[in-house]
């Protein structure tokens, strides 16, 4: 099941302690989703919560929604969507944080949070064409191509995960 919150009285206290746990354990396992602030992994729950209360507060109908993936009642897996801000980009967005829950990961949680996100882009924000960037390496990729998205671009060596381990990141955009 999708669901989305678009604004910060919405997310609960019980559903940031869920996006919190579910960032954590996917950083923690290798994920590409490490916000700016945020310690390099092993992360814990604490470091990540200024985080998600940041995302929670630019929460907005019209600019800035969670996108959550539930099964049997628990979070599957999330994502932000937001409105690009400057007037020549107003009609994009940009997908943020994409992530599955370990727990669920290949069941199509993530295609189905994709899927989810154009239509909701589409049919409910008015835009034309979603973006985001992803970590090369990991196969995010090809996920992301069968999922309809092109890749336009790349920065070489632009994301330092380790000393010595130096990654492109992908630019990936979709027409919607």
């Amino acid at each position: 099941m999708t669901a989305q919150i678009s604004r910060a009285e919405d997310a609960t206290a019980a559903v940031r302690r869920e996006l919190t746990e579910c960032w954590a354990a996917v950083i923690n396992a290798g994920g590409a989703v490490v916000p700016m602030d945020c310690p390099l992994p092993p992360v814990t729950e604490a470091a990540l919560r200024p985080a998600v209360e940041r995302i929670v507060r630019g929460l907005s109908p019209d600019g800035s929604r969670l996108l959550l993936a539930t099964v049997d009642g628990s979070l599957a897996g999330w994502m932000l969507l937001r409105r690009e801000q400057h007037p020549l980009v107003a009609h994009c967005g940009m997908v943020n944080h994409v992530q599955t829950h370990l727990r669920f990961r290949g069941l199509g949680v993530g295609a189905a949070q994709l899927r989810h996100a154009g239509g909701v882009a589409r049919d409910e924000m008015g835009l034309e064409r979603l973006h985001l960037t992803v970590r090369s390496g990991v196969g995010l990729e090809d996920f992301y191509r069968k999922a309809g998205w092109t890749g336009v671009g790349r920065w070489p060596g632009a994301l330092r995960v380790a000393p010595g381990d130096d990654r492109d990141e992908i630019l990936m955009s979709l027409a919607l």
